[in-house]
Protein backbone atom coordinates (compact mmCIF):
# COMPACT_ATOMS: atom_id res chain seq x y z
CA UNK A 1 0.00 0.00 0.00
CA UNK A 2 1.33 3.73 -0.51
CA UNK A 3 1.96 5.85 2.37
CA UNK A 4 -1.64 7.95 1.93
CA UNK A 5 -3.26 4.23 2.03
CA UNK A 6 -1.80 3.54 5.05
CA UNK A 7 -2.22 6.84 6.98
CA UNK A 8 -6.16 6.38 6.27
CA UNK A 9 -6.10 3.03 7.63
CA UNK A 10 -4.49 4.53 10.79
CA UNK A 11 -6.59 7.95 10.61
CA UNK A 12 -6.86 7.78 14.25
CA UNK A 13 -3.20 8.91 14.84
CA UNK A 14 -1.98 12.72 14.51
CA UNK A 15 0.23 12.09 11.25
CA UNK A 16 3.82 14.30 11.87
CA UNK A 17 6.40 11.93 10.86
CA UNK A 18 6.81 8.51 11.28
CA UNK A 19 9.03 5.25 10.76
CA UNK A 20 8.52 1.90 10.38
CA UNK A 21 10.28 -1.18 11.01
CA UNK A 22 9.41 -4.67 10.44
CA UNK A 23 10.49 -6.23 14.11
CA UNK A 24 9.95 -9.76 12.81
CA UNK A 25 12.56 -10.67 15.02
CA UNK A 26 12.34 -8.39 17.69
CA UNK A 27 13.23 -4.63 18.41
CA UNK A 28 15.72 -3.18 15.61
CA UNK A 29 18.67 -1.66 16.91
CA UNK A 30 18.06 1.41 15.18
CA UNK A 31 15.13 1.52 17.24
CA UNK A 32 17.35 4.14 19.90
CA UNK A 33 18.84 5.99 16.83
CA UNK A 34 15.05 7.04 15.41
CA UNK A 35 13.64 7.70 19.35
CA UNK A 36 16.73 10.11 19.75
CA UNK A 37 16.38 11.68 16.20
CA UNK A 38 12.56 12.32 17.19
CA UNK A 39 13.00 13.73 20.45
CA UNK A 40 15.58 15.97 18.75
CA UNK A 41 13.59 17.23 16.26
CA UNK A 42 9.94 17.45 15.87
CA UNK A 43 8.78 14.49 17.10
CA UNK A 44 7.16 11.57 15.57
CA UNK A 45 5.53 7.71 15.38
CA UNK A 46 7.63 4.72 15.74
CA UNK A 47 5.30 1.35 13.69
CA UNK A 48 6.10 -1.87 14.24
CA UNK A 49 5.37 -4.59 11.96
CA UNK A 50 5.48 -2.72 8.89
CA UNK A 51 8.31 -3.19 5.91
CA UNK A 52 8.48 -0.50 3.65
CA UNK A 53 10.23 -1.11 -0.15
CA UNK A 54 10.86 2.07 -1.38
CA UNK A 55 7.45 4.00 -1.46
CA UNK A 56 5.67 1.21 -0.82
CA UNK A 57 4.65 -0.44 2.17
CA UNK A 58 3.74 -3.80 3.48
CA UNK A 59 2.02 -4.66 6.66
CA UNK A 60 3.50 -8.08 7.96
CA UNK A 61 1.78 -7.59 11.63
CA UNK A 62 4.48 -8.77 14.62
CA UNK A 63 4.50 -12.45 15.91
CA UNK A 64 5.19 -11.55 19.87
CA UNK A 65 3.45 -8.05 20.05
CA UNK A 66 3.04 -8.23 23.42
CA UNK A 67 6.85 -8.79 23.78
CA UNK A 68 7.94 -6.32 21.72
CA UNK A 69 5.64 -3.87 23.60
CA UNK A 70 7.90 -4.50 26.74
CA UNK A 71 10.59 -4.62 25.51
CA UNK A 72 10.12 -1.33 24.00
CA UNK A 73 8.75 0.03 27.34
CA UNK A 74 11.30 -1.21 29.60
CA UNK A 75 14.50 -0.22 27.61
CA UNK A 76 12.60 3.17 27.55
CA UNK A 77 12.30 3.23 31.31
CA UNK A 78 15.55 1.48 32.01
CA UNK A 79 17.93 4.73 32.02
CA UNK A 80 19.31 3.61 28.62
CA UNK A 81 18.09 7.06 27.55
CA UNK A 82 19.56 10.65 29.51
CA UNK A 83 16.58 12.23 29.57
CA UNK A 84 12.82 10.47 30.59
CA UNK A 85 11.22 9.95 27.16
CA UNK A 86 7.59 9.73 27.33
CA UNK A 87 5.86 7.76 25.32
CA UNK A 88 2.23 7.39 23.39
CA UNK A 89 1.13 3.96 22.36
CA UNK A 90 -1.51 2.37 20.34
CA UNK A 91 -2.39 -1.27 18.73
CA UNK A 92 -4.06 -1.56 15.40
CA UNK A 93 -5.06 -4.33 13.47
CA UNK A 94 -4.38 -4.39 9.78
CA UNK A 95 -5.91 -7.16 7.18
CA UNK A 96 -5.75 -9.34 10.49
CA UNK A 97 -2.49 -8.06 11.57
CA UNK A 98 -1.03 -6.77 14.29
CA UNK A 99 0.77 -3.51 14.42
CA UNK A 100 2.20 -1.52 17.04
CA UNK A 101 2.54 2.39 16.92
CA UNK A 102 4.79 4.41 19.97
CA UNK A 103 4.29 8.33 19.41
CA UNK A 104 7.72 10.00 20.61
CA UNK A 105 7.17 13.77 21.27
CA UNK A 106 9.62 16.70 21.15
CA UNK A 107 11.52 16.83 24.09
CA UNK A 108 12.12 20.23 26.04
CA UNK A 109 15.13 18.86 27.53
CA UNK A 110 17.47 17.98 24.14
CA UNK A 111 19.89 17.00 23.49
CA UNK A 112 18.22 13.81 23.83
CA UNK A 113 20.49 10.55 23.82
CA UNK A 114 21.11 7.11 24.28
CA UNK A 115 24.39 5.49 26.38
CA UNK A 116 26.61 8.34 25.52
CA UNK A 117 26.52 11.98 23.98
CA UNK A 118 27.80 10.64 20.65
CA UNK A 119 24.69 8.99 20.00
CA UNK A 120 22.59 11.73 19.21
CA UNK A 121 20.19 11.86 16.50
CA UNK A 122 18.63 13.91 14.56
CA UNK A 123 16.05 14.04 11.88
CA UNK A 124 16.77 14.76 8.14
CA UNK A 125 13.59 14.16 5.74
CA UNK A 126 12.61 10.55 6.34
CA UNK A 127 16.34 9.32 7.90
CA UNK A 128 17.75 9.59 11.07
CA UNK A 129 21.57 11.39 10.98
CA UNK A 130 24.32 11.26 13.97
CA UNK A 131 24.27 15.27 14.89
CA UNK A 132 27.39 16.70 14.97
CA UNK A 133 29.11 18.68 17.25
CA UNK A 134 27.60 22.13 16.35
CA UNK A 135 24.29 20.41 16.07
CA UNK A 136 24.99 19.15 19.66
CA UNK A 137 25.72 22.69 21.12
CA UNK A 138 22.39 24.31 19.35
CA UNK A 139 20.61 22.10 21.30
CA UNK A 140 22.42 22.83 24.65
CA UNK A 141 21.55 26.67 23.48
CA UNK A 142 17.95 25.62 22.41
CA UNK A 143 17.40 24.78 26.39
CA UNK A 144 17.01 28.28 27.27
CA UNK A 145 15.06 29.00 24.30
CA UNK A 146 13.03 32.00 24.97
CA UNK A 147 15.33 33.28 28.04
CA UNK A 148 19.26 33.76 27.05
CA UNK A 149 18.75 37.27 25.62
CA UNK A 150 16.90 37.91 28.66
CA UNK A 151 19.68 37.15 31.07
CA UNK A 152 22.39 39.82 32.48
CA UNK A 153 25.10 40.89 30.74
CA UNK A 154 28.29 40.94 32.68
CA UNK A 155 30.21 43.91 33.49
CA UNK A 156 27.84 46.27 31.85
CA UNK A 157 25.79 49.49 32.90
CA UNK A 158 23.57 52.07 30.66
CA UNK A 159 26.61 53.60 30.08
CA UNK A 160 27.69 50.96 27.84
CA UNK A 161 24.15 52.55 25.19
CA UNK A 162 25.05 54.11 22.37
CA UNK A 163 23.12 57.23 23.23
CA UNK A 164 22.40 58.36 20.03
CA UNK A 165 20.10 54.73 19.18
CA UNK A 166 18.33 55.21 22.46
CA UNK A 167 17.17 59.21 21.55
CA UNK A 168 15.96 57.95 18.05
CA UNK A 169 14.16 54.84 19.33
CA UNK A 170 12.21 57.03 22.12
CA UNK A 171 11.31 59.96 19.88
CA UNK A 172 10.16 56.42 16.91
CA UNK A 173 8.35 54.88 19.90
CA UNK A 174 6.45 58.71 20.32
CA UNK A 175 5.52 59.48 16.99
CA UNK A 176 4.44 55.98 15.60
CA UNK A 177 2.82 54.50 19.13
CA UNK A 178 1.75 57.93 21.23
CA UNK A 179 -0.39 55.99 23.60
CA UNK A 180 2.04 53.45 25.08
CA UNK A 181 3.02 54.24 28.73
CA UNK A 182 6.49 54.08 28.15
CA UNK A 183 6.31 57.54 26.72
CA UNK A 184 5.70 58.93 29.74
CA UNK A 185 9.01 57.47 31.45
CA UNK A 186 12.12 59.23 32.14
CA UNK A 187 15.18 57.36 30.90
CA UNK A 188 16.11 55.43 33.92
CA UNK A 189 12.43 53.64 34.16
CA UNK A 190 12.00 53.67 30.64
CA UNK A 191 15.35 51.40 30.26
CA UNK A 192 13.87 49.50 33.23
CA UNK A 193 10.59 48.61 32.52
CA UNK A 194 11.37 47.63 29.00
CA UNK A 195 13.77 45.60 30.60
CA UNK A 196 16.76 47.15 28.55
CA UNK A 197 18.56 47.73 32.02
CA UNK A 198 18.12 45.20 34.85
CA UNK A 199 19.73 45.81 38.09
CA UNK A 200 21.76 47.95 36.88
CA UNK A 201 23.06 46.16 34.27
CA UNK A 202 22.33 45.18 30.83
CA UNK A 203 20.21 42.60 29.52
CA UNK A 204 21.86 40.68 25.98
CA UNK A 205 18.41 41.71 24.47
CA UNK A 206 19.02 45.47 25.61
CA UNK A 207 23.01 45.36 24.88
CA UNK A 208 22.37 43.61 21.11
CA UNK A 209 19.09 46.09 20.75
CA UNK A 210 20.98 49.69 21.48
CA UNK A 211 23.89 48.95 22.53
CA UNK A 212 27.73 50.29 21.47
CA UNK A 213 29.25 48.35 18.91
CA UNK A 214 32.48 47.97 20.91
CA UNK A 215 30.93 46.52 23.64
CA UNK A 216 28.22 44.07 21.69
CA UNK A 217 31.62 43.00 20.69
CA UNK A 218 33.24 41.78 23.97
CA UNK A 219 30.24 39.39 24.23
CA UNK A 220 29.67 38.44 20.53
CA UNK A 221 32.81 38.98 18.65
CA UNK A 222 31.75 38.56 15.29
CA UNK A 223 28.53 40.51 15.39
CA UNK A 224 26.84 42.09 12.42
CA UNK A 225 24.40 41.41 10.03
CA UNK A 226 25.47 40.56 6.55
CA UNK A 227 23.31 42.03 3.27
CA UNK A 228 25.20 41.43 -0.08
CA UNK A 229 24.14 42.41 -3.75
CA UNK A 230 25.01 39.84 -6.17
CA UNK A 231 24.54 40.21 -9.95
CA UNK A 232 23.06 37.07 -10.43
CA UNK A 233 20.43 34.26 -9.57
CA UNK A 234 22.77 32.37 -7.24
CA UNK A 235 26.00 32.21 -6.38
CA UNK A 236 27.56 30.43 -9.27
CA UNK A 237 26.52 32.50 -11.98
CA UNK A 238 27.07 35.86 -10.70
CA UNK A 239 29.39 37.38 -12.49
CA UNK A 240 31.22 38.93 -9.38
CA UNK A 241 30.73 37.96 -5.36
CA UNK A 242 29.03 41.32 -4.74
CA UNK A 243 28.43 44.75 -6.02
CA UNK A 244 27.19 46.21 -2.72
CA UNK A 245 28.00 45.23 0.96
CA UNK A 246 26.60 46.51 4.03
CA UNK A 247 28.66 48.56 6.43
CA UNK A 248 29.04 48.00 10.13
CA UNK A 249 26.76 49.64 12.06
CA UNK A 250 26.37 49.96 15.83
CA UNK A 251 23.83 47.67 17.27
CA UNK A 252 20.23 45.53 15.69
CA UNK A 253 18.21 49.55 15.99
CA UNK A 254 20.79 50.77 13.43
CA UNK A 255 21.00 47.50 11.43
CA UNK A 256 17.28 47.37 10.75
CA UNK A 257 16.40 51.13 9.34
CA UNK A 258 20.04 50.20 7.39
CA UNK A 259 18.85 47.14 6.05
CA UNK A 260 15.76 47.93 4.93
CA UNK A 261 16.29 51.61 3.25
CA UNK A 262 18.25 49.04 1.17
CA UNK A 263 15.91 46.36 0.64
CA UNK A 264 12.74 48.70 -0.15
CA UNK A 265 14.54 49.50 -3.54
CA UNK A 266 13.52 46.32 -4.68
CA UNK A 267 10.02 46.72 -4.36
CA UNK A 268 7.30 49.31 -6.02
CA UNK A 269 5.48 51.48 -3.45
CA UNK A 270 3.34 54.35 -3.09
CA UNK A 271 3.80 57.44 -1.09
CA UNK A 272 0.77 58.74 1.00
CA UNK A 273 0.24 61.50 3.64
CA UNK A 274 -1.28 60.10 6.82
CA UNK A 275 -4.06 62.30 8.94
CA UNK A 276 -1.20 63.22 11.26
CA UNK A 277 0.77 64.96 8.73
CA UNK A 278 3.15 61.91 8.09
CA UNK A 279 4.90 60.43 5.40
CA UNK A 280 3.44 56.87 4.52
CA UNK A 281 5.04 54.28 1.81
CA UNK A 282 2.28 51.78 1.00
CA UNK A 283 2.97 48.21 -0.48
CA UNK A 284 1.99 44.84 0.33
CA UNK A 285 5.84 43.93 -0.90
CA UNK A 286 7.14 46.70 1.22
CA UNK A 287 5.38 45.34 4.44
CA UNK A 288 6.06 41.67 3.35
CA UNK A 289 9.67 42.79 3.36
CA UNK A 290 9.28 44.38 6.30
CA UNK A 291 8.12 41.43 7.85
CA UNK A 292 10.79 39.44 6.72
CA UNK A 293 13.10 41.63 7.92
CA UNK A 294 11.99 42.18 11.25
CA UNK A 295 11.60 38.50 11.88
CA UNK A 296 15.06 37.58 11.17
CA UNK A 297 16.21 39.97 13.45
CA UNK A 298 13.74 39.33 16.01
CA UNK A 299 14.35 35.18 15.98
CA UNK A 300 18.16 35.39 15.26
CA UNK A 301 20.67 32.95 17.54
CA UNK A 302 22.79 35.35 18.52
CA UNK A 303 24.91 32.94 20.51
CA UNK A 304 25.55 31.08 17.18
CA UNK A 305 28.97 30.93 15.49
CA UNK A 306 27.25 32.14 12.09
CA UNK A 307 24.85 35.00 12.36
CA UNK A 308 22.06 36.27 9.93
CA UNK A 309 22.23 37.39 6.65
CA UNK A 310 20.77 38.80 3.63
CA UNK A 311 21.16 38.28 -0.09
CA UNK A 312 19.94 39.97 -2.46
CA UNK A 313 19.92 38.35 -5.95
CA UNK A 314 18.48 39.35 -9.39
CA UNK A 315 15.57 37.20 -9.12
CA UNK A 316 15.13 36.66 -5.42
CA UNK A 317 15.54 38.25 -2.10
CA UNK A 318 16.92 35.83 0.67
CA UNK A 319 17.05 36.08 4.66
CA UNK A 320 19.16 33.19 6.27
CA UNK A 321 18.87 33.21 9.91
CA UNK A 322 20.84 30.74 12.61
CA UNK A 323 18.58 29.12 14.86
CA UNK A 324 15.99 26.54 14.08
CA UNK A 325 12.10 26.73 14.75
CA UNK A 326 10.65 25.95 18.12
CA UNK A 327 8.14 23.79 16.45
CA UNK A 328 7.45 22.71 12.62
CA UNK A 329 6.38 24.86 10.30
CA UNK A 330 3.14 24.06 9.37
CA UNK A 331 2.13 24.16 13.39
CA UNK A 332 3.64 27.47 13.97
CA UNK A 333 1.37 28.66 10.67
CA UNK A 334 -1.80 26.56 11.64
CA UNK A 335 -1.89 27.32 15.53
CA UNK A 336 -0.19 31.35 14.94
CA UNK A 337 2.02 30.16 18.00
CA UNK A 338 3.95 32.92 19.55
CA UNK A 339 7.28 31.38 20.47
CA UNK A 340 10.18 34.01 20.40
CA UNK A 341 13.40 32.94 20.70
CA UNK A 342 14.34 36.78 21.66
CA UNK A 343 10.91 38.09 23.70
CA UNK A 344 12.38 41.02 24.76
CA UNK A 345 14.01 42.33 21.47
CA UNK A 346 10.77 41.06 20.13
CA UNK A 347 8.88 43.25 22.36
CA UNK A 348 11.08 46.32 21.44
CA UNK A 349 10.22 45.88 18.16
CA UNK A 350 6.17 46.01 19.39
CA UNK A 351 6.54 49.17 21.07
CA UNK A 352 7.94 51.24 18.20
CA UNK A 353 5.01 49.10 15.75
CA UNK A 354 7.60 47.74 13.62
CA UNK A 355 6.07 44.10 14.09
CA UNK A 356 2.60 42.91 15.54
CA UNK A 357 2.83 40.58 17.88
CA UNK A 358 5.79 38.71 19.39
CA UNK A 359 5.35 35.18 16.40
CA UNK A 360 6.78 34.36 13.71
CA UNK A 361 4.80 36.40 11.02
CA UNK A 362 4.46 33.54 8.31
CA UNK A 363 1.09 34.35 7.42
CA UNK A 364 1.58 37.64 6.76
CA UNK A 365 4.77 37.50 5.09
CA UNK A 366 2.80 34.87 2.46
CA UNK A 367 -0.25 37.07 2.55
CA UNK A 368 1.43 40.58 1.44
CA UNK A 369 4.01 38.64 -1.07
CA UNK A 370 1.70 36.85 -3.07
CA UNK A 371 -0.92 39.92 -3.08
CA UNK A 372 1.95 42.06 -4.41
CA UNK A 373 3.71 39.83 -7.19
CA UNK A 374 1.42 36.77 -7.09
CA UNK A 375 4.48 34.29 -6.03
CA UNK A 376 5.11 32.21 -2.94
CA UNK A 377 7.89 32.50 -0.65
CA UNK A 378 10.01 29.72 -0.04
CA UNK A 379 11.34 28.02 3.03
CA UNK A 380 14.31 26.11 3.73
CA UNK A 381 14.17 24.95 6.84
CA UNK A 382 17.15 23.26 8.71
CA UNK A 383 17.81 21.80 12.01
CA UNK A 384 20.13 25.06 13.31
CA UNK A 385 18.55 27.73 10.53
CA UNK A 386 16.23 29.01 8.68
CA UNK A 387 16.26 30.61 5.02
CA UNK A 388 13.67 32.55 3.63
CA UNK A 389 13.35 33.51 0.03
CA UNK A 390 10.86 36.20 -1.19
CA UNK A 391 11.09 36.05 -5.24
CA UNK A 392 11.14 39.42 -7.02
CA UNK A 393 10.96 38.19 -10.45
CA UNK A 394 9.24 35.64 -11.87
CA UNK A 395 10.82 32.99 -14.15
CA UNK A 396 11.70 34.04 -17.48
CA UNK A 397 9.18 31.92 -19.99
CA UNK A 398 10.53 29.84 -22.94
CA UNK A 399 10.99 31.75 -26.20
CA UNK A 400 8.69 30.22 -28.73
CA UNK A 401 7.33 31.25 -31.88
CA UNK A 402 3.85 30.91 -32.24
CA UNK A 403 4.03 28.62 -35.41
CA UNK A 404 5.32 26.09 -32.31
CA UNK A 405 3.14 26.49 -29.99
CA UNK A 406 0.43 25.84 -33.34
CA UNK A 407 -0.45 22.40 -33.81
CA UNK A 408 -2.95 19.71 -32.76
CA UNK A 409 -3.78 19.57 -29.09
CA UNK A 410 -2.75 16.19 -28.78
CA UNK A 411 0.94 17.65 -29.11
CA UNK A 412 -0.40 20.81 -26.97
CA UNK A 413 -1.68 18.94 -24.45
CA UNK A 414 1.71 16.94 -23.72
CA UNK A 415 3.37 20.41 -23.42
CA UNK A 416 0.88 21.79 -21.12
CA UNK A 417 1.13 18.43 -18.91
CA UNK A 418 5.42 18.86 -18.66
CA UNK A 419 4.87 22.17 -17.95
CA UNK A 420 2.65 21.40 -15.17
CA UNK A 421 4.32 19.11 -14.01
CA UNK A 422 7.61 21.46 -13.19
CA UNK A 423 7.83 22.35 -9.50
CA UNK A 424 7.08 25.79 -9.78
CA UNK A 425 5.04 25.51 -12.95
CA UNK A 426 5.96 27.73 -15.88
CA UNK A 427 2.75 29.86 -15.25
CA UNK A 428 2.81 32.26 -18.58
CA UNK A 429 3.82 29.08 -20.88
CA UNK A 430 0.98 27.31 -19.22
CA UNK A 431 -1.30 30.60 -20.37
CA UNK A 432 0.29 31.16 -23.82
CA UNK A 433 -0.46 27.59 -24.59
CA UNK A 434 -3.35 27.63 -23.33
CA UNK A 435 -4.39 30.83 -26.01
CA UNK A 436 -2.81 29.71 -28.88
CA UNK A 437 -4.46 26.40 -29.16
CA UNK A 438 -8.00 27.32 -26.85
CA UNK A 439 -10.23 25.91 -30.06
CA UNK A 440 -8.58 22.26 -30.06
CA UNK A 441 -8.50 22.70 -25.93
CA UNK A 442 -12.69 23.67 -26.09
CA UNK A 443 -12.93 20.84 -28.21
CA UNK A 444 -11.56 18.51 -26.02
CA UNK A 445 -12.65 19.75 -22.79
CA UNK A 446 -16.43 19.67 -24.07
CA UNK A 447 -16.01 15.89 -25.43
CA UNK A 448 -14.19 14.63 -22.28
CA UNK A 449 -16.12 16.68 -19.36
CA UNK A 450 -19.60 17.48 -21.24
CA UNK A 451 -18.99 20.51 -20.51
CA UNK A 452 -20.93 23.18 -23.24
CA UNK A 453 -18.88 25.64 -25.26
CA UNK A 454 -19.99 28.74 -23.08
CA UNK A 455 -18.88 27.14 -19.82
CA UNK A 456 -15.77 26.66 -21.21
CA UNK A 457 -15.82 29.94 -22.64
CA UNK A 458 -16.41 30.91 -18.91
CA UNK A 459 -13.42 29.04 -17.22
CA UNK A 460 -10.79 28.98 -19.64
CA UNK A 461 -11.04 31.79 -22.09
CA UNK A 462 -13.39 35.05 -20.67
CA UNK A 463 -10.09 37.32 -19.88
CA UNK A 464 -12.63 39.88 -18.86
CA UNK A 465 -14.78 37.52 -16.69
CA UNK A 466 -14.93 37.40 -12.84
CA UNK A 467 -13.16 34.56 -12.34
CA UNK A 468 -10.19 35.74 -13.60
CA UNK A 469 -10.33 38.92 -12.06
CA UNK A 470 -10.65 37.84 -9.06
CA UNK A 471 -8.54 35.03 -8.88
CA UNK A 472 -5.92 35.74 -11.93
CA UNK A 473 -3.93 33.39 -14.03
CA UNK A 474 -3.43 30.89 -11.51
CA UNK A 475 -6.85 29.94 -10.73
CA UNK A 476 -7.14 29.08 -14.72
CA UNK A 477 -4.04 26.84 -13.86
CA UNK A 478 -5.46 25.21 -10.85
CA UNK A 479 -8.38 24.49 -13.20
CA UNK A 480 -5.96 22.65 -15.59
CA UNK A 481 -4.78 20.76 -13.01
CA UNK A 482 -7.88 19.30 -12.27
CA UNK A 483 -8.50 18.32 -15.95
CA UNK A 484 -4.87 16.67 -16.10
CA UNK A 485 -5.02 14.99 -12.71
CA UNK A 486 -8.56 14.28 -10.99
CA UNK A 487 -6.38 13.05 -8.27
CA UNK A 488 -4.18 16.49 -7.40
CA UNK A 489 -4.00 17.16 -3.98
CA UNK A 490 -3.73 20.94 -1.95
CA UNK A 491 0.35 20.10 -0.99
CA UNK A 492 0.74 19.19 -4.90
CA UNK A 493 -1.13 22.03 -6.31
CA UNK A 494 0.83 24.16 -4.01
CA UNK A 495 4.16 23.36 -4.74
CA UNK A 496 3.29 23.44 -8.58
CA UNK A 497 1.73 26.80 -8.38
CA UNK A 498 4.33 28.32 -6.18
CA UNK A 499 1.74 29.51 -3.96
CA UNK A 500 0.93 28.39 -0.14
CA UNK A 501 -1.44 25.58 0.44
CA UNK A 502 -3.86 28.15 2.22
CA UNK A 503 -4.10 29.92 -0.81
CA UNK A 504 -5.22 26.47 -2.90
CA UNK A 505 -7.83 25.85 -0.36
CA UNK A 506 -8.79 29.57 -0.89
CA UNK A 507 -9.35 28.90 -4.43
CA UNK A 508 -10.93 25.35 -4.32
CA UNK A 509 -13.20 26.68 -1.62
CA UNK A 510 -14.33 29.85 -4.10
CA UNK A 511 -14.36 27.66 -6.91
CA UNK A 512 -17.29 25.33 -5.43
CA UNK A 513 -18.94 28.25 -4.15
CA UNK A 514 -19.23 29.07 -7.66
CA UNK A 515 -19.69 25.91 -9.23
CA UNK A 516 -16.69 25.69 -11.14
CA UNK A 517 -15.44 22.66 -9.78
CA UNK A 518 -16.73 19.65 -7.34
CA UNK A 519 -15.51 16.57 -5.50
CA UNK A 520 -16.74 13.25 -6.15
CA UNK A 521 -16.46 10.28 -3.74
CA UNK A 522 -14.22 11.40 -0.19
CA UNK A 523 -13.03 14.39 1.16
CA UNK A 524 -10.15 12.82 2.27
CA UNK A 525 -9.27 9.04 0.72
CA UNK A 526 -10.59 7.46 -2.66
CA UNK A 527 -11.98 11.05 -4.18
CA UNK A 528 -10.92 13.11 -6.81
CA UNK A 529 -11.74 16.71 -8.16
CA UNK A 530 -14.04 17.15 -11.47
CA UNK A 531 -15.51 20.23 -13.60
CA UNK A 532 -19.05 20.89 -13.00
CA UNK A 533 -20.89 20.38 -15.96
CA UNK A 534 -23.97 22.96 -14.73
Amino acid sequence: MTKDQLIAKLADLEWEDFEVKSAKGGLPKDTWETVSAFSNTSGGWLLFGIKQNGKQFEVQGLNNPEKVEQDFLNTIRSGKFNVFVPTQQAKHKIDGKTVLAFYVPVSKDKPVYYNSLQNTFIRRGSSDQRATKEEIDAMFRDQTFGTKTSELTPKTSKTDLHTTSLKQYRDYMARFNPDVSYNRYDEDEFLTKLRIVDNEQLTYAGLLFLGKRENIEKHFSDFRIDLLEIPGTSITDATTNYTFRLDEYENLWDYYFACFQRLKQKVDVAFQITNQGFGQELSPGLKAIRESLVNMLMHADYFAPSHSRIRIFTNHIEFYNPGGLPKPLEELKAKDLSLPRNPLISKLFRMVRLAENAGYGFDKIETNWEQYNHTAPEYDISFDATILKLYTQKEETETKTSGELRGSFGETSEKLQEALKSKPANIDLIIRLLTDNYENFKIYITENFGLSTEKVQELFRNSSGTLQEQFGNKAIVFLLLVVFNKDITAKEASKILNVSERTIREYIKKLRDRNYIERVGSATFGGYWALKKD
